[in-house]
């Protein structure tokens, strides 16, 4: 057979070059299926991550939070009314609220001034409250008359029945509405902004379960 120059013959077979099969898997442009499963991952965690910040802010959590305050309030001076046989009071302005009992032996209505969860509270600023009392609305003031009785707008008898109202509390921007109100039994009932039904605490805590 001819040879050539370097001594090999000119019609041997060729062999195939040997694929690198590490540098084959290096250059080729496919995931493995990990680095499929830590993208989708990440892409999760990110949507999560979205779906918190959006939805956190189309909810008023400092408005939710002063409607349950009040809702807590109310509940906890019946209890106290009961338990003291004593007639408390709620009153409300469009800056403050507050809670005041019947001092008998002075014969007038003052703040409660021994139990520091009645106390005077603000109103956060850029929520309005609206006050009905036995469906007839009250005219609120900026502050407390210069003369003044302490005289409640929600009576809270020492036998636990209360005055028929309807407390709203409007954010102004946004016009969200939270409702704390009284049923035909009495019971205080509370609706959240995009509530439609009025719940009691025993109510709330149920469906939240």
């Amino acid at each position: 057979m001819p040879t050539l120059a370097t001594g090999t013959w000119a019609n041997s077979p060729r062999r195939p070059a040997r694929m690198n099969h590490r540098g084959a898997r290096a250059c080729s442009p496919g995931f493995t299926l990990v680095e499929i499963m830590i993208v989708v991952f990440i892409i999760g965690l990110i949507s999560a991550a979205a779906v918190i910040t959006f939805g956190g802010q189309s909810r008023d959590t400092e408005l939710d939070k002063e409607a349950e305050r009040l809702d807590a309030l109310l509940d906890y001076a019946r209890e106290q009314a009961e338990l003291q046989t004593r007639d408390y009071g709620f009153r409300t302005n469009r800056v403050n609220y507050q809670f005041v009992v019947y001092d008998p032996l002075a014969n007038e209505w003052r703040a409660v001034e021994e139990d520091d969860a009645l106390r005077e509270r603000k109103i956060p600023e850029g929520l309005l409250p609206s006050l009905v009392i036995e469906g007839r609305p009250v005219v609120l003031d900026s502050k407390w008359p210069k003369i003044d009785d302490h005289k409640p707008q929600i009576m809270i008898f020492s036998n636990g029945d209360l005055s028929s109202f309807e407390w709203r509390l409007t954010r102004q921007e946004s016009g969200a509405v939270a409702v704390i109100a009284t049923d035909e039994q009495t019971n205080i009932r509370l609706a959240l902004p995009g509530e439609d039904k009025l719940l009691t605490a025993a109510e709330r805590a149920n469906t939240s379960r």
